[in-house]
């Protein structure tokens, strides 16, 4: 019985032991395995991040001419050797010593320290721009001569750096030609160095980026046509107060109550405190609205002058400190366009913001009417006094007087239609004034002739 349990006992544990080294066998082999897999995987992106990079380098320092070169010595050397071409080996030899001569020229790029300035950074429509470039060599050799860009929005201009020694600099001005209404990139200045032959190119890149604002033109209106609004002290509101100017009626005096709103006579009448009691005065408000829609315009010059016609309007609001609130559509996807509604708000609280807006509004494609933005507008603003809606040609009469049904009855409606082939002229319709412009200069003779009729 004993050497029964002995046997099994010696066997199982034989038994245990074999399984017990095939398992820690199995094991190192899968560990070396993984570790094989992984190594392989990290040395793979290695190789792909350095491809990329090298594609990328190569893209941006090889320039056609040179990928031309690069063929020729490749297929001249690969020909020459495999056929026994003297011309072909020659060719490509000829390339590959082009190729080697094109690399010393690309010493250097960052060797310069580059600093922009401008002038002014905000400027009108049609102004030229001036500002100073310097460029100072700060590296401990001589800097071979290069170029240096500037791009300017869309635009780009250069500049050639002469041959400068170590700690030296050159200052060059920088004039900027008549810029279109909008907000202008200036910068950032980039130093070029390429050979003789424009084979390789090298550019670096500076961090001075300025932005330029250019204002639409304006033109100065009278105060007095600022909004054609007479209620100057404020319109009465049915909302009660115990000092306003507007005078509403006497009642019985109440703890807190000022005393200098005691009305004596009729204390002297009742026997008892009596005070006076106010409506609410509120001043007029003035609602600038400027269609963006481009099927509203007949070109971009017309919409151009509608935006000198609102900001023209704008500024003169502010400068005389009316409550003014500019409103223009906003941009609405294709796919939902009809089913959503949405304005934007340009600020007007001073006349550099309100220009600085006027910069940046550019005409869209997919916006809402102008009479689905008045109407927008007019909710948004329970209290209007007068609303100034600037379109262009295209806007009918029959559409204007529409996008007035959108403002309350007691708001006064002065459209102005922007048409470079009208002469001025004003028409009063039913619940709207409108005004042709066909130049900016037309508006203030047009708004004062509203004022005093």
């Amino acid at each position: 019985m004993s050497l029964t349990e002995s046997r099994l006992t010696r066997t199982a544990a034989g038994t245990g032991s074999g399984t017990g080294s095939r398992t820690e066998v199995t094991s190192a082999r899968g560990g070396r395995m993984l570790r094989a897999v992984v190594r392989g995987a990290a040395a793979w992106r290695a190789l792909s991040v350095g491809a990329e990079t090298a594609v990328e380098w190569v893209s941006r320092t090889v320039r056609p001419a040179g990928v031309l070169v690069v063929l020729a010595a490749t297929v001249g050397l690969v020909v020459g050797i495999v056929f026994g071409w003297v011309e072909w080996m020659v060719a490509g030899a000829a390339s590959v010593l082009l190729l080697v001569m094109a690399v010393p020229f690309l010493f250097g790029s960052r060797a310069y320290a580059v600093s922009l300035t401008l002038g002014h950074a905000r400027v009108v429509a049609g102004d030229e721009v001036a500002g100073r470039i310097l460029v100072r060599n700060d590296s401990g050799r001589l800097a071979l001569p290069g170029r240096l860009d500037i791009p300017v929005g869309d635009g780009l201009v250069e500049f050639g750096v002469p041959l400068l020694r170590p700690d030296h600099s050159i200052e060059q001005p920088l004039e900027i030609p008549a810029l279109h209404r909008g907000i202008v990139t200036v910068g950032p200045a980039t130093t070029v160095r390429s050979d003789p032959v424009g084979l390789l190119r090298r550019e670096h890149a500076f961090d001075d980026v300025h932005e330029l604002f250019v204002h639409p033109r304006t033109v100065d209106l009278p105060s007095t046509s600022a909004g054609l609004i007479r209620d100057l002290e404020g319109s009465p509101t049915k909302r009660l107060v115990d000092a306003d100017m507007s005078f509403h009626a006497i009642r019985e005096y109440a703890p807190g109550d000022s005393r200098r709103q005691i009305h004596w006579k009729s204390t002297a009448k009742t026997g008892r405190l009596m005070v006076r009691q106010y409506e609410e005065s509120r001043r007029s408000r003035m609602a600038i609205v400027l269609s963006l829609a481009t099927d509203e315009y007949l070109d971009s010059d017309e919409f151009e002058l509608g935006v000198s016609v609102a900001a023209s309007v704008g500024l003169r609001a502010v400068r005389d400190a009316r409550e003014l609130d500019i409103v223009v559509g906003s941009e609405i996807p294709r796919v939902v366009r009809g089913r959503i509604r949405s304005i934007r708000h340009l600020p007007a609280e001073a006349p550099r913001p309100l220009l600085d807006a006027f910069s940046g509004v550019s005409a869209l494609e997919n916006t809402m009417a102008v009479a689905d933005v008045c109407r927008l507008a007019s909710e948004a603003n329970e209290r209007l006094s007068i609303a100034v809606v600037v379109v262009g040609s295209t806007v009918s009469l029959t559409s204007l007087q529409k996008a007035a049904l959108g403002f309350p009855a007691d708001t006064s409606v002065v459209a102005v239609r922007c048409d470079e082939r009208a002469h001025p002229r004003i028409q009063t319709l039913a619940g709207i004034t409108v005004m042709t412009v066909g130049t900016l200069e037309d508006l203030s003779g047009l708004l004062l002739r509203g004022a005093t009729s």
